[in-house]
């Protein structure tokens, strides 16, 4: 067999000197507080980021713009507002949820429940009322309440000059 010669000045050449390794674009890591077991809360909880409840809860939560979780362990003693409700654990309280509530098989809620979507799994229980608000009905709502904020009032003056024509008449 033919062997080139072996150059011993010569560096050993990479297989292709061209490579790139890109760096991975790491995302922005979901941040999700975590209440523990062990964790009993009494008061308000309010914040801007995902909760994770496996412990006790007395009070208030109101985080509207992520998702709030009741673990297996958790059991909440409050009204809720969030984005995203998922319940494993026991809720007694009201829940506003701006998108969507989902209830494991293993979860319980007892109180009345405002949503856009819901899912009951076989197993849950759920006792309260449930009303079920179209994606587009919320935007309406609120149109409704700044028009009616913004619409010009008669003065006090002219009312009673109608009044009176009306009365004369």
């Amino acid at each position: 067999m033919l062997q080139p010669p072996e150059n011993k000045n010569a560096t050993p050449m990479a297989s292709n000197p061209n490579t790139y390794a890109p760096v991975k674009a790491s995302s922005a890591p979901m941040e999700q507080a975590t209440i523990g077991r062990s964790l009993v809360i009494k008061g308000e909880i309010s914040g801007a980021e995902s909760l994770f409840v496996d412990g006790r809860i007395e009070g208030t939560i109101n985080i509207p713009e992520n998702r709030v979780t009741i673990g297996r362990n958790g059991a909440v003693t409050a009204d809720i507002n969030a984005r995203e409700v998922v319940i494993m654990g026991k809720v007694q309280g009201n829940i506003i949820c701006s998108d969507r509530l989902d209830i494991r098989s293993e979860g319980s809620v007892t109180g009345d429940v405002v949503v856009q979507r819901i899912s009951v799994e076989d197993g849950a229980i759920l006792k309260g009322s449930v009303q079920v608000q179209a994606a587009d009905q919320k935007g309406k709502q609120h149109q409704l309440q700044t028009r009616q904020a913004e619409a010009p009032k008669p003065p006090a003056n002219d009312m009673a000059k109608a009044t009176t024509a009306a009365a004369g008449a």
